[in-house]
């Protein structure tokens, strides 16, 4: 059987780890374990990383844990910030563990016998501590000199913001983690983005010193886009995975507009294809008998089955065929009604709609900033109402437009789509 390690390298996932000596470790199933911040109620795409990465640890044997930052999430992880994160209630985070939970339990085993995925709050072993507790039993494990050295910490330091000593502790409760759970669960491993590099090593170098045993740390690359920007962004803000936050339509939609330089890269890191597929896709891009976005299309059905099953997949398939501008699917109150709850909506009284001009009404309902704009868009045919092209610059609504009256579909360019419905 493959080494866990070098898959996961073949597929672009390691960015560095602690020592060769794991490539030993994980030849006999081990703990692994990944924390997870609890600044939202959902995970967003760039998190999948870490999920896809505990997954395959999982598919080859190894025991995942997802740590869910109860304590640390109170705290704030200053890595890879120029500025202190807004400080959590309690309410907030316990909202916020609920949805991350939800987001884990879709990619993750927790029902196997062997290997079973386990997820736990941090809040538990910290919950009981005073302070002065703190500072004697864990406080007086760790060193200035180290804690100052890394990078994290360096950066903060020189922005003109500063750091907090709330923020500086951070790394000595992510530490802490580290040796906590291998004292009570036997994880050798910890997993993370490239940021967290200090914080691993701070666990690392505590266990050493406090149990006299080797662990063992692993960073996989930010998910970035080919120009540098990072993954998981739209226009509209995180592509989140929990579809009370993004609907799996517009989760899809995201993945198909992906550029084809990322493409084989998301394949690699966010997918379970076979290697093998992914390089045939690879070469296929290059030819040119290639239909353009058939990669894309094959990654979008892959992570949005993963993250949201395959009857959210086909409904988001559905919706895309059944509102693509000159598509020749029969537009029906009934098909709008079912689009509506898997992908953007908007109420308006009728009086807001009927004989309303078409550019008025597409500034109205935020699918252009200005008539200037909206009469360009209509000029260069990129305009559509219920799938039909509007080539009238000063186009109005009436009636024959609202299906039964009270629904209807409005298009602007390729991405932006919005349903009214009549109230």
């Amino acid at each position: 059987m493959a080494n866990i390690i070098d898959v996961l390298q073949e597929r672009g996932f390691i960015e560095a780890i602690t020592s060769d000596e794991i490539r030993q470790l994980v030849e006999r199933p081990t703990t692994l374990y990944c924390g997870f911040d609890p600044t939202a109620d959902s995970l967003h795409l760039g998190n999948l990383v870490a999920i896809m990465g505990l997954a395959w640890f999982q598919r080859f044997g190894h025991t995942p844990i997802a740590i869910v930052g109860g304590a640390t999430g109170m705290i704030g992880d200053p890595s890879g910030k120029t500025s202190a994160r807004q400080l959590l209630n309690e309410s907030s985070l316990e909202n916020n563990l609920k949805g991350i939970q939800k987001n884990l339990e879709t990619i993750l085993d927790f029902h196997q016998k062997e290997a079973q995925a386990k997820i736990l709050n941090n809040l538990d072993w910290y919950k009981d501590f005073s302070f002065i507790r703190f500072l004697r039993e864990i406080g007086s494990l760790f060193r200035i000199g180290p804690m100052l050295s890394k990078e994290s910490v360096k950066l903060r330091l020189q922005s003109e913001e500063g750091m907090s000593f709330t923020e500086f502790s951070y790394q000595i409760l992510q530490g802490y983690d580290f040796l906590h759970l291998m004292q009570h669960h036997g994880v050798t491993i910890q997993l993370g983005g490239s940021d967290q590099w200090g914080n691993i090593t701070s666990g690392t170098e505590l266990i050493r010193r406090v149990l006299g045993k080797s662990a063992y740390g692993i960073t996989f690359p930010l998910l970035t886009k080919s120009d540098g920007q990072k993954f998981g962004k739209s226009e509209k803000g995180a592509i989140w995975l929990s579809p009370e936050k993004l609907s799996p339509y517009e989760f899809y939609q995201y993945l198909i507009r992906v550029e084809d330089a990322d493409v084989i890269k998301l394949m690699k890191m966010l997918t379970f294809m076979e290697m093998d597929e992914i390089r045939k896709y690879e070469i296929w891009m290059k030819q040119e008998n290639y239909v353009p976005r058939t990669a894309q299309k094959k990654l979008a059905e892959e992570i949005t089955r993963l993250v949201h099953g395959e009857e959210a997949l086909q409904t988001a398939i559905k919706v895309t065929v059944g509102i693509s501008p000159g598509s020749q699917t029969d537009l029906n109150a009934e098909l709008l009604e079912d689009l509506a709850a898997n992908m953007p909506s908007v109420e308006l009284p009728m009086n807001k709609v009927i004989h309303q001009k078409l550019i008025d009404l597409l500034v109205e309902i935020g699918l252009q900033t200005s008539k200037g704009e909206a009469r360009r868009l209509i000029r260069n045919g990129g305009v559509y109402v219920n799938n039909e092209k509007i080539q009238d610059e000063q186009c109005s609504i009436d009636l024959k437009y609202l299906l039964d009256n009270k629904l209807m579909l409005v298009s602007a360019g390729k991405k932006n789509k919005l349903i009214i419905r009549i109230v």
